[in-house]
């Protein structure tokens, strides 16, 4: 073998290494990053002064917003304990598919605290505490805490009276020892008459540990009160 047969064949392979080594890398980052849109529907129905049943659903478009990577439907109650505090129990279904041909299903039991009261001139400071139990397959069962600090803003265009409101919410995973997520969101909402209530909002979660963890999102949230 001569020297320019070999160098043409160390050249050659030197090629290949990169494009694997490209090809890794893209496929890593594409497993960690991902661009979705969420919509979520609550019905409220009162059962007295103090108490409201609610049933939830959700459907969430991933995989750079082509196709359905996450539906969910619940159940639960508002549960008024204080002028301040107010108490949800729930249960939610979940189904997922992330990536192509991985799916997974969890039956999640969720308890809140949260405590929500004005502040200063017009803005209202809440802060909700959670505790998850989920319930998966195949993935291992997990228990989460989660804790979210959101204010918020009244103000008017024109005639129409509208709502911001900015969060940040932190993700604690016993399975992982650690704090595993955050989520930073930003939007309006608006009541459009006592029975509906509507909002649109940007969140960036940052999660290092779940498949598509990290992500920008365009969401919608929708309130029918009965």
């Amino acid at each position: 073998m001569n020297n320019s047969t070999r160098l043409r064949r160390v050249s050659f392979l030197m090629l290949a290494l990169f494009c694997v080594a490209k090809t890794a890398r893209a496929q890593s980052q594409n497993l960690r990053h991902d661009t979705q849109i969420w919509n979520d529907t609550q019905l409220l129905i009162p059962l007295n002064k103090k108490v409201e049943f609610v049933i939830l659903g959700t459907l969430r478009l991933g995989r750079d917003v082509s196709r359905p990577v996450d539906e969910r439907i619940g159940l639960g109650f508002n549960i008024k304990a204080g002028k301040y505090v107010t108490l949800t129990p729930g249960y939610f279904y979940i189904a997922q598919q992330p990536i192509r041909n991985v799916k997974t299903f969890e039956n999640r039991l969720i308890f809140a605290v949260t405590v929500k009261g004005p502040v200063g001139k017009g803005f209202v400071l809440g802060n909700r505490s959670l505790f998850e139990r989920r319930i998966r397959h195949p993935p291992i069962d997990a228990t989460r805490y989660r804790d979210r600090l959101q204010v918020e803003h009244p103000f008017s265009i024109g005639d129409t009276k509208l709502n911001w409101f900015m969060a940040d919410e932190i993700f604690y995973d016993w399975s992982f020892h650690a704090w595993v997520r955050n989520r930073f969101n930003i939007g309006v909402g608006h009541n459009f008459n006592k029975h509906v209530y509507g909002e649109v909002y940007y969140l960036r979660q940052n999660d290092g540990h779940a498949i598509k963890g990290n992500q920008n999102v365009i969401g919608t949230g929708l309130k029918f009160r009965l």
